[in-house]
């Protein structure tokens, strides 16, 4: 029996205004969380998930370029679609951009639920062998009370009847696509993609949620997701250093720190030799115990001949995210006699932070000269050196 093919609608078409209330200006699927934006998060989460899945993000028309500055790449992430005015628009946009590869399985998300663990995603797709479709859900815990003039209490509920639902829903392909293009022709809008199944006549099937996958919806949920991040967790800062350098050869121009800069000479590599990039990988690595550049990217493979460091970059960073770490700040010393760093430091720091996914201000980029002493002082070379302060969960 086949594998079940498996994709995932991510609904980013929100403008968040209500978590704009703080004055941020800045929609909360973009908005930085323990060093990384919300949806990159959340796109993460299902990227790395074990099970092979295809992954849509449905984003608002004006947020085209906050999407691209995620820098977000994978084989299995589709091109992002133009969500619509409501949610369940969206998803059917999403649905749509999907259905010409007919997955068997389709799980939505919320963007703003970044904590979807590996359990969860499991149980929802363990529980499609069996149901239409399974959505996580938790036991209401609170009493809950009917108020229907907004003053007076008419009733209590049964809360042992009651389930607080989460994402990611799951559903079969087929039937959720055609439940939502029904629903779409008539004048109700549904909360979620669950009540549009339950209205469909489809069996929905509830798994244990999780108390820490909360949908950050009010200014004040970016702290408590900072606490689910770092506070119930031992965490230590490790340091890692970086070493590299180049010699030069005929050429016009040098890339260093992902920025090319006009010279008469370039710097000699396998890859597109960025002196300073090569420092920094190695030194993210070796932060994280993982070797250095040479192993992940051995210059060997001609797959990587003329590569953009970058690339390098953010595979550490991947790295650094998938072992629930977070990069707290980076230092990059440059050595040389030319060219001229500082004009191209700003610039620099962009690429990196945009790479990486952190804040600008984590970031420091200096430079020297050699005093024309020895092969850097005589322009055959350049040397590069880096430091990475990253946090990580405490492995005793």
């Amino acid at each position: 029996m086949r594998e079940k093919s498996i994709a995932v609608i991510i609904v980013a078409a929100g403008k968040g205004e209500r978590v704009n209330a703080d004055g941020t200006g800045e929609p909360k699927q973009y908005r930085t969380l323990a060093g990384l934006p919300v949806l990159t998060r959340t796109v993460r989460a299902f990227l790395y998930h074990p099970a092979q899945m295809q992954v849509v993000v449905a984003i608002h028309a004006d947020h085209a370029d906050r999407y691209a500055a995620l820098n977000l790449s994978h084989p299995r992430l589709l091109s992002p679609v133009i969500g619509a005015e409501t949610r369940q628009a969206s998803v059917l946009e999403g649905l749509k951009a999907l259905a010409p590869s007919r997955p068997d399985l389709v799980l939505i998300q919320d963007a703003a639920r970044p904590f979807a663990n590996p359990q969860i995603i499991s149980a929802v797709l363990d529980a499609l062998a069996d149901n239409d479709g399974a959505i996580p859900a938790l036991p209401v815990t609170d009493t809950i009370k009917r108020v229907r003039d907004g003053n007076q209490i008419a009733t209590t509920e049964d809360r042992t009847q009651l389930a607080a639902a989460q994402t990611p829903q799951g559903f079969r392909f087929g039937q959720i696509f055609s439940a939502h293009m029904r629903a779409s022709t008539i004048p109700r809008q549904f909360t979620d993609d669950a009540e549009i199944a339950e209205w469909a006549g489809l069996r929905v099937a509830l798994v244990p949620g999780d108390r820490d996958n909360i949908k950050i919806t009010h200014p004040d949920d970016f702290a408590r997701a900072e606490r689910i991040i770092h506070g119930d967790t031992a965490l230590e800062t490790r340091i890692g250093t970086g070493f590299d350098v180049h010699q030069f050869e005929p050429g016009d121009a040098v890339w260093l720190c992902g920025v090319r800069i006009p010279h008469h000479a370039k710097l000699k590599g396998h890859s597109d030799a960025d002196v300073a990039l090569h420092a920094l990988t190695d030194a993210i690595l070796g932060a994280i115990g993982e070797g250095d550049i040479g192993v992940h990217f051995p210059p060997s493979d001609m797959r990587w001949k003329g590569a953009a460091s970058v690339v390098f970059l953010k595979h550490a960073g991947d790295l650094v995210a998938k072992a629930g770490g977070r990069i707290i700040n980076l230092d990059v010393t440059m050595i040389c006699e030319a060219p001229k760093i500082v004009p191209h430091v700003p610039a620099m720091r962009d690429v990196i932070a945009q790479t990486l996914g952190i804040a600008v201000s984590r970031i420091a980029i200096k430079a020297t000269t050699n005093e024309q002493l020895g092969f850097i002082g005589r322009e055959e070379g350049m040397v590069a050196m880096a430091s990475a302060s990253i946090e990580m969960p405490r492995v005793d």
